[in-house]
């Protein structure tokens, strides 16, 4: 009897763990009205065909518009809130002891502003549409906002509308018109960022925040809404959904956002920044980048920091080809000039569209992206003491996906057992001596196997002891994944301080006559991308082939055109080998459509 009803509760027990369960699964699922109209609404068609749209970081941080050589310029006010020297400094050196970030509205004129010169530019570098940061996390708006009274451009600074008179001129020029909007902000009475806890935002949100975005939109109607700052919140404190849904039912079908709206809420438009890391997808993205590393202006930059214009061409095409778009920033100057150099690049850029855009606008990927080939760079260095942040570490070798391999000897001052330690992003391995002493997440590729042994695990440090003034082999190889990038090697003996292990440490070989370590760089490269549109295959390549290219594609049909765009007349073709090859002999240097990209037609 006992068991009987042992059992019997058991099975009770059990179906109520399943029927628990199968509602918590529902409750997983469901979604609010407001989600659920979200995602009825989809994307807009001139979204996806756009391709190219410009971002403008302006306002109070474009005074000083200065950082460190790979950091955010319009993070000043932060920088000095968490008592950055280099930006504290800068302020005491050229404004003062007594001067504060609320005295940059004084300086920030906009005298030479011109929003039908900025848009006129911005057609011209083919771009489809804008987008301005109307409010940054500093709080300062460039409308009139009711709720920052004297902290917008027309209480205080230029006296002008910013959104409307650039809201007016760029959709003149036929272009859509975004706005940027921070969420958060760093000095707000009712919640400041990073400074009050995270889950303290209520008040900030239901009494300013909202109240302030619906005016941002309906009095500018803006076609496309880029929110950030809502890192550490969920969308549900923000009211995400509910102002989405309110957006698109006010401005209508045109309507799209992007992605940062707070945790559990998975719409939007994806924004990577810098660095993709996203291939071919349904879902609309577009690449964030500044013509420079900073997105408000940063004078501190040199100009490595803007790269060339062939460069952006070619960026630009590989992103359209993975399947999305870009957003390119522009920083102009306090005065309202937009940097001569940012506008060279723009233009390259639009003379270059002016001729390849058809397989650009609304094209969508092929089955593959493009072609590749490794690539390697060498070099000395001094010392592993890096930090590229977005980078390359140098020219020619990618962002993204490369790898480093440093080799040499170490000779230290003093005999004894050492402490190494590594700082790194993303995976490093260290080996002194022929002894594996750190493996912090290294994943070898095939032909590093030997070199990686048996080990396993992985750590940041290691042991190992060295005596003085001797030469002791020491190789490291560092992998970098998706985005920032760092590796910095210390040093450490008993009772003394950990440092970077110093300049003076390393040599490349034997003689002793040649300070630092032999590095080479890898990567790949990519040389050619593909794109499709209106039934034509593009091949977009990024070295001109002198007397034929080859194209690992499908055959086309007999009767195919294949055509060089810019150049009106059709190319001599053969396929062989499951390769198409294209005859370009007969084209003379002169006849070339520009030096930066060339793109191949291909017409069943």
């Amino acid at each position: 009897m006992g068991s009987i009803y042992k059992l019997t509760r058991i099975m009770k027990l059990k179906k109520t763990i399943i029927f628990l369960g199968i509602l918590i699964g529902f409750q997983g699922f469901a979604q609010s009205p407001e989600e659920k109209a979200i995602k009825e609404h989809g994307y807009p068609e001139w979204f996806k065909e756009a391709k190219l749209g410009i971002f403008i970081h302006w306002g109070l941080y474009s005074v000083p518009a200065y950082g460190g050589k790979e950091s955010y310029a319009e993070w000043f006010l932060r920088g000095l809130q968490t008592n950055d020297s280099l930006r504290t400094t800068f302020v005491k050196e050229n404004y003062g002891p007594n001067f504060n970030y609320k005295d940059f509205a004084g300086e920030f004129k906009a005298e030479l502003f011109d929003p039908a010169e900025w848009a006129e530019i911005f057609k011209e570098a083919g771009a489809k549409y804008v987008v301005l940061v109307s409010k940054h996390h500093d709080g300062y708006a460039l409308w009139p906002s009711k709720f920052n009274r004297n902290w917008n451009s027309v209480d205080t600074g230029p006296k002008r509308d910013i959104v409307g008179e650039l809201t007016e001129a760029v959709r003149d020029e036929n272009l859509k018109m975004g706005l940027y909007y921070s969420l958060a902000e760093w000095n707000h009475p009712l919640h400041r960022w990073y400074t009050d806890p995270h889950d303290s935002i209520g008040r900030y949100v239901e009494e300013y925040m909202v109240p302030q975005f619906k005016e941002l939109v309906n009095a500018y109607k803006p076609s496309l809404i880029f929110t950030d700052g809502e890192w550490y919140n969920t969308a549900e404190q923000w009211q995400a959904p509910q102002l989405i849904n309110w957006y698109y039912e006010t401005v209508g079908e045109e309507a799209i956002v992007n992605n940062r709206w707070g945790h559990g809420l998975d719409v939007g438009f994806l924004t990577p920044e810098y660095s993709s890391g996203i291939t071919e997808t349904e879902r609309p993205w577009a690449e964030v980048r500044g013509i420079g590393r900073s997105f408000g202006l940063n004078r501190n930059e040199d100009l490595e920091a803007y790269g060339t214009g062939k460069e952006l061409i070619q960026r630009f095409v590989q992103t359209v080809a993975n399947g999305g778009g870009m957003i390119l920033n522009v920083g102009p100057r306090a005065d309202g000039q937009i940097p001569m150099i940012q506008q060279e690049r723009l233009k390259e850029l639009g003379t270059w569209l002016k001729i390849n855009g058809e397989a650009i606008y609304g094209a969508q990927p092929y089955s593959k992206t493009g072609e590749e080939q490794k690539i390697s760079r060498k070099r000395i260095d001094s010392a592993i003491n890096f930090n590229w942040v977005r980078n390359s570490p140098i020219k020619g070798i990618r962002e993204d996906d490369f790898r480093a391999s440093w080799e040499g000897f170490i000779v230290a001052p003093k005999t004894g057992k050492y402490t190494f330690e590594i700082e790194v992003d993303d995976e490093a391995m260290v080996q002194i001596d022929d002894e594996i002493i750190i493996n912090s997440n290294y994943s070898a590729p095939d032909n590093e196997a030997e070199v990686m042994g048996a080990r396993t695990g992985t750590s940041d440090k290691g042991e190992i002891r060295l005596k003085a003034n001797e030469l002791t082999s020491i190789k490291i190889n560092y992998r970098e994944k998706k985005q920032n990038a760092k590796i910095k090697l210390y040093w450490q003996q008993a009772n003394a301080e950990k440092k970077i292990v110093p300049a003076n440490a390393f040599y490349t070989d034997q003689t002793k006559k040649n300070r630092g370590l032999k590095v080479t760089y890898s990567s790949k490269e990519t040389y050619l991308s593909y794109t499709r549109n209106n039934n034509a295959l593009y091949a977009i390549s990024f070295q001109w082939p002198d007397e034929r290219l080859e194209l690992e594609v499908e055959k086309p049909s007999d009767d195919a055109k294949i055509s060089l765009l810019g150049l009106d007349r059709d190319l001599p073709w053969t396929y062989d080998n499951n390769k198409l090859i294209i005859d370009t002999s007969e084209i003379k240097y002169r006849e070339l459509p520009g030096h930066d990209a060339w793109t191949f037609k291909i017409e069943q």
